[in-house]
């Protein structure tokens, strides 16, 4: 991979990062302000519902923070880009769709069976 493709997905992965981070602090800024404030009922459950599907939208936050970590060590690192399973190259159509893709197409299409027949 050429060197401005890779300070190209480096620059898409820090701003996802950063976007995520920004998302987190709102939430826990909202969470905060539920907390102290007076509200009725009807409000409160209302913000209790929003609270807990942000919780859950925070836990795959959580995982892809982790996963953007892991592609920006990659990168530092010489080997991104490179599927975890296969060691082949990851396609760059996947990785623009997906910067911290971990697994080429096909070994991700592996996994998925494989965490479906678990089940």
């Amino acid at each position: 991979m050429r060197s401005n493709e890779l300070e190209n997905f480096k620059s898409i992965l820090l701003d996802r990062k950063q976007a995520i981070l920004d998302n987190n602090l709102i939430h826990k800024q909202t969470m905060e302000y539920t907390k102290n404030s007076n509200i009725n009922e009807a409000d409160l459950a209302a913000a209790h519902t929003r609270n807990m599907l942000d919780s859950s939208i925070s836990k795959r936050h959580y995982l892809e923070l982790e996963h953007i970590e892991r592609a920006l060590e990659k990168i530092d690192e010489g080997i991104y880009g490179i599927c975890e399973m296969c060691d082949e190259a990851i396609g760059i159509g996947r990785l623009k769709a997906k910067p911290h893709a971990k697994y080429c197409i096909v070994c991700r299409q592996i996994v998925e069976k494989d965490s479906k027949d678990q089940k």
